[in-house]
């Protein structure tokens, strides 16, 4: 059989992963208005950036919200649909290792969480919080929703000046709460504050809010090890998130892999025969 590809059709991006012997392919993400239009860009771009013909793939399978627009096979190659959650929970099996119980937290447009144990993942729930609300918030208070800049800013900005901490309102450590854990997200902000400590602030609200998330719906469950997965991991703030969150919980272990923000297309690279549906 030829190589398989996984093509994630995002709200915003349109990601592609592959593999051939067992081993990945250069992964592709493209952006465009049309999900028809992203697809077929993706696809020729991992084509060509992997120096492969067309002949060379066996199946396509296709996950993601704008999937449900494609009723026919990709360049007459068989291709079929997968559950999203399924993918998520795929992929991040992926970057898991031997891990037989985890979380997939899918730090999307909006963010999902799967359970997996032993393989079988499952669909917790999901939360309105995501990239989409930092493009957003960015648009409303900094007049740009280009991800790139608003990156720059945040990396030039202070939190401190933004957040609300511990140390702003007790001059000793709570019980489990040390000084630098925030007491209120953009509790300190001012009509004073400049872009960079702005965009600080809704990038650092936004991954602290997912995996706080994460780590809550998780009490009372045997689940300790949380992989990362889609766009947000590449935000420094992320790995800095998850080491003041494991502060509070020291028993947590975040994983941010490499090629993470992949994870759903390579879940859907991966899937197993029983996920699969043809495309209709």
């Amino acid at each position: 059989m030829g190589i398989v590809v996984g093509i994630d059709i995002g709200g915003s991006t349109t990601k592609i992963a592959g593999f051939r012997e067992g081993k990945m392919l250069i992964p592709v993400q493209i952006s465009a208005d049309s999900a028809v239009a992203s697809l077929f860009g993706a696809f020729g771009k991992f084509l060509y950036d992997n120096n492969l013909q067309l002949t060379d793939i066996g199946q396509v399978n296709l996950t993601g919200v704008g999937s449900s627009e494609i009723k026919q096979n990709i360049y007459g190659v068989p291709t079929y649909r997968v559950d999203e959650f399924s993918a998520n929970g795929v992929g991040g099996g992926y970057f898991a290792g031997n891990k037989k119980e985890f979380m997939v937290v899918s730090m999307g447009t909006g963010t999902s969480f799967v359970e997996v144990r032993n393989n079988v993942p499952r669909h917790i729930g999901g939360i309105g919080i995501g990239g989409g609300t930092i493009t957003g918030l960015s648009k409303l208070m900094l007049n740009t929703n280009d991800v790139d800049k608003i990156q720059e800013l945040a990396s030039g900005g202070k939190v401190g000046n933004i957040d609300l901490r511990i140390g702003d309102i007790s001059k000793n450590p709570l019980p489990g709460l040390d000084l630098e854990i925030t007491a209120s997200n953009f509790g300190k902000a001012s009509s004073r504050a400049n872009c960079e400590d702005k965009a600080a602030g809704i990038v650092h609200m936004v991954i602290e809010t997912i995996c706080q998330t994460a780590v809550l719906i998780s009490n009372g469950t045997d689940i300790r090890d949380f992989v990362l997965i889609g766009n947000l991991i590449n935000f420094p703030e992320c790995w800095n998130v998850c080491e003041m969150i494991k502060t509070m919980y020291p028993q947590v272990n975040f994983i941010i892999p490499e090629n993470g923000e992949y994870g759903t297309a390579i879940g859907t690279a991966l899937a197993n025969e029983c996920c699969l549906k043809h495309v209709e």
